[in-house]
């Protein structure tokens, strides 16, 4: 393989063994500067790396490139620019944190940034080998993260919850890629793109593709395999949820789309209505069962499994108008978690309740990180004119057609507006509490960093952008998914000749 084509990753993987190999000689009270070099490491590679990967990928679009296990396209770079920022936030928000983490804090940089290793790989995997190595350095690394807390009983709960749950996973996706390559002979997706259509009626095959999903839909947090999400961002250190909510999901966003849109796209097209079935179920599960809760963190954690499902409807409107929403819509999400998560981070770091009530107050304490949450929340929640309007409508859209013509895809889009619906409720909960939550005790102000100023900003700053100016991230995403190739159900391309 051309050296030139994972610089990126190269460089990261240095990073973060120097970050590991610094923390053995510098005393305790100095490891937290390593979070500044992490985090100066990281915007290098994201401005300067990713230019050279950029002009990489562009010289090997040409038609008739080999495409081995690693690809890199423009759906690659778009993801890979994706966890970098992701990465960038999550360690500015860390240094605010780091107190809470104890003199491991290095080893927390440095994890950080293998998971971050995990992604870039995930970004380009184009063999379902490669998807599961990348699937399970994430993995592995985010057990190390969630548990991260040893002083905390819940943190260590949450990474013996993900460790446990998610080797399960990746017991049904190393078996059900065992199963693809008995049927189909090969485990490259372009290769399993031409034997497709022959492999559309073996049971073996479609069982394997099968228990390939439930691994990807595991990450994704998507129904039935949702189950560990609340607890486990519950418990988990706060800057660890952040990270697992975005890199994490996006990591099996990408991985989806390359698998149905990619390898098997006419098999994709039947599957239309299970897609939109267990859309629809994700959504009204995580928006119904956020009602109740008093956690933020637990309240996120259902949240994450609602957008999961939104994310699933741009699957299902099979277009790529539809890959493209879902694009636009995890980008948003990005800076919208990470804006909300920082502001918990901050509350997180002075108290160890993550209640609704420890926001009571949070508006006279600190009017900028009470307007920030507001932000984050409004834009969650799909109110214009915020990115989270902007994604919603983006992957709704493609649907309307569809739902015109199918009576089972009208309530799978009735579904998705329900739940639109019932969030607005749980979300201002959190700005009710923010601004006008009573019995507040403490009044004191409450100080925040450069660090987490700018990560704040960054964050309000990208959802504002988005939602007011959204032309340039889709004109970036169209040449994004001009790799996928989704196909058309058959009922509708009969529809089209009619």
């Amino acid at each position: 393989m051309n050296s030139s084509l994972i610089i990126v990753e190269i460089l990261v993987a240095l990073l973060g063994l120097g970050v590991l190999l610094a923390d053995l000689w510098l005393p305790v009270e100095r490891r937290r500067l390593l979070g500044w070099v992490a985090a100066a490491g990281v915007a290098v590679v994201f401005f300067v790396g990713m230019k050279d990967a950029a002009e990489v990928a562009y010289a090997f679009a040409a038609p008739g490139a080999k495409t081995g296990m690693y690809v890199l396209d423009g759906l690659a770079v778009f993801f890979k620019q994706f966890f970098l920022l992701a990465a960038l936030l999550v360690i500015l928000m860390t240094t605010e944190y780091a107190p809470k983490l104890g003199s491991g804090v290095s080893e927390f940089y440095s994890l950080v940034l293998f998971a971050l290793l995990g992604m870039l790989f995930a970004a380009s995997a184009n063999d379902l080998v490669l998807l599961f190595a990348a699937l399970e350095l994430i993995t592995i690394t985010f057990v190390v993260l969630n548990s991260f807390r040893r002083d905390q009983t819940a943190s260590i709960e949450a990474g013996v919850k993900y460790l446990i749950l998610g080797a399960t996973a990746s017991a049904f996706m190393v078996f059900g890629m065992a199963l693809v390559f008995g049927a189909a002979g090969t485990t490259n997706f372009n290769e399993m793109a031409a034997v497709q259509k022959a492999m559309g009626g073996s049971p073996i095959f479609l069982a394997g593709l099968v228990m390939v999903l439930a691994g990807l839909f595991f990450k994704m947090s998507l129904v039935p395999f949702q189950a560990w999400a609340p607890d486990v961002y519950q418990g988990s250190p706060a800057p660890a949820t952040a990270f697992l909510a975005v890199g994490s999901k996006a990591a099996g966003v990408v991985l989806l789309l390359r698998l149905l849109f990619g390898a098997v796209p006419e098999i994709a097209a039947r599957w239309q209505h299970v897609l939109g079935g267990l859309a629809a179920l994700t959504i009204l599960y995580g928006s119904l069962c956020a009602i109740p809760q008093r956690s933020i963190k637990r309240l996120l954690g259902y949240s994450s499994i609602a957008n999961a499902g939104y994310l699933l409807l741009g699957v299902v409107a099979m277009s790529k108008a539809g890959a493209s929403g879902v694009l636009f819509y995890v980008s948003g999400y990005l800076f919208t978690v990470l804006a909300a998560f920082t502001v918990v981070s901050v509350i997180l770091a002075r108290t160890e309740s993550d209640d609704l009530s420890s926001l009571n107050g949070l508006s006279q304490r600190s009017p900028a990180l009470a307007g920030a949450l507001a932000v984050a929340m409004a834009s969650l929640a799909g109110v214009p004119p915020m990115a989270g309007f902007v994604g919603k409508f983006l992957l709704l859209k493609p649907m309307v057609p569809l739902a015109a013509a199918d009576p089972f895809l009208a309530c799978v889009l009735v579904a998705a507006l329900v739940g639109v619906v019932i969030s607005m409720y749980y979300y201002f909960g959190i700005v009710r509490a923010a601004y006008w939550g009573q019995g507040v005790a403490d009044l004191t102000p409450i100080p925040t960093s450069w660090a987490v100023r700018v990560a704040l900003l960054i964050g309000v700053a990208g959802i504002l952008w988005l939602g007011i100016l959204p032309d340039a991230l889709i004109q970036a995403s169209t040449p994004a998914v001009e790799v996928l190739k989704p196909q058309a159900p058959v009922a509708q391309q009969h529809s089209g000749d009619r």
